[in-house]
């Protein structure tokens, strides 16, 4: 079952001869449970795509759907509510909230949309991704993978339909990227999540169930990485 594809997606800048196809005319589609990601050089258009899919920045033309519902028909304030709902973030920098501790950096989107916390999912996934001894502790204290599981915790604190990764471990070494890689993976399929990620590095793609390469903002191929 499809949770996410786009139609004929374009992001275009400038005119004329100053013309930018960052996104050119691109048609995907993600299964629900799928892990995949999304490969290219700096400069392919592979961040300008993950953005759109996120519903972050408009195409110029084209369309995403995310659980069937076109996300781009939707105005900026309900798309904001859309995404806190139905998408998951994970970034190469975190985006935790230094003056939160952790228990409260992973819960912010649900009291941002007045829901109930689920305590026992929290507390599930803070002990699945080895946190369940730090959730007083302010983002400073931590280590940079620690900081990364958190904000893992955070995409999948809301249950979203989807969680996207831009470069994750980027910021990483390569010891704490393969962990996080690992832990990301395994939660990803213990909590039945979709999870589509961007990344330059070949090792770390070779760990998703399907690569989409993308290069000069055009989809060059699916499948195996080697295929």
């Amino acid at each position: 079952m499809k949770v996410l594809e786009t139609k004929n997606l374009k992001k275009y800048y400038g005119e004329n001869e100053n013309l930018v196809k960052a996104i050119d005319n691109n048609s995907i589609s993600i299964n629900k449970g799928e892990f995949v990601c999304i490969v290219g050089k700096s400069g392919s258009g592979k961040s300008t795509l993950l953005h759109m899919l996120g519903g972050l920045d408009r195409p110029t033309s084209g369309n995403v759907y995310i659980d069937n519902k076109d996300i781009f028909s939707l105005k900026d304030d309900e798309l904001a509510i859309f995404r806190r709902r139905k998408i998951g973030f994970i970034f190469q920098y975190y985006n935790l909230i230094p003056s939160l501790n952790v228990w409260e950096n992973i819960v912010l989107p649900i009291g941002l949309d007045s829901k109930k916390v689920d305590v026992d999912f929290i507390e599930d996934i803070l002990k699945n991704l080895g946190l369940e001894t730090k959730k007083d502790s302010l983002p400073n204290t931590l280590s940079g993978g620690q900081q990364q599981r958190v904000a893992i915790a955070r995409a999948l604190a809301f249950k979203p339909s989807i969680i996207l990764a831009d470069e994750p471990t980027g910021n990483l070494d390569s010891k704490t990227s393969d962990e996080v890689i690992t832990l990301l993976k395994n939660m990803v399929k213990r909590y039945s999540q979709t999870l589509v990620m961007i990344t330059h590095d070949e090792t770390i793609a070779q760990m998703g169930e399907r690569v989409i390469i993308i290069e000069d903002g055009k989809v060059l191929k699916e499948g195996a990485l080697n295929e």
